[in-house]
């Protein structure tokens, strides 16, 4: 399977996770605009960038760059996370698999951001859940990695449920920058 020829869907009783969508910026826009949701976001090698939208329109610039990343450049896929029974987006998902000079490489790196209400270990958990495996399929990866610093609680505490462990190393950026905090689960 090709994720870049056809994007797949994911989905339980409970959410719905597909490509992001020019349509999911009203709906992002209460993510990207809370201040007090960006510790949460990882921003890890994106140039500066720390996803904080001011404006409905800095969503919708956004989303238009992940789907010309995805479409033309293949360089990464951002999924929408819809919850089905409040039929909202309620955060993204931003995956690729790495290929560098360290221990990252050939590793699928997972970018999760989610509303300040859906950070609970419960609810990222039931995502992790639905989303490892694929991962793991899609891109045909030896290890999934992803950003949770010690402030993180729910999210570590949903990361250790799912199996995930805390890597020593650290992920070395373009910039050859060092990143730390990184949690892993091998395949």
């Amino acid at each position: 399977m090709n994720v870049y020829e056809k994007c797949p869907v994911v989905e339980n009783e409970t959410y719905l996770i597909r490509l992001i969508q020019q349509e999911d910026e009203q709906d992002l826009f209460a993510v990207y605009h809370d201040k007090l949701v960006l510790p949460f976001l990882n921003s890890d090698n994106c140039h500066g960038s720390n996803f904080y939208c001011s404006k409905l329109e800095d969503v919708h610039n956004m989303i238009h760059y992940w789907l010309l990343e995805y479409h033309e450049y293949k360089g990464f896929v951002r999924l929408s996370i819809v919850d089905k029974m409040l039929k909202q987006v309620i955060g993204t998902i931003e995956i690729f698999n790495r290929t560098a000079n360290d221990y990252f490489t050939d590793c699928g790196l997972l970018r999760l951001d989610v509303r300040r209400d859906f950070e609970i270990k419960t609810k990222l958990s039931d995502i992790l859940k639905m989303i490892q495996q694929p991962i793991f399929e899609w891109f045909n990866c030896k290890r999934i990695a992803t950003k949770a610093p010690v402030y993180m609680v729910e999210r570590l505490e949903a990361l250790t449920q799912e199996g995930f462990v805390k890597s020593e190393e650290s992920l070395i950026g373009s910039d050859q920058k060092k990143y730390y905090d990184y949690w892993i689960i091998e395949k």
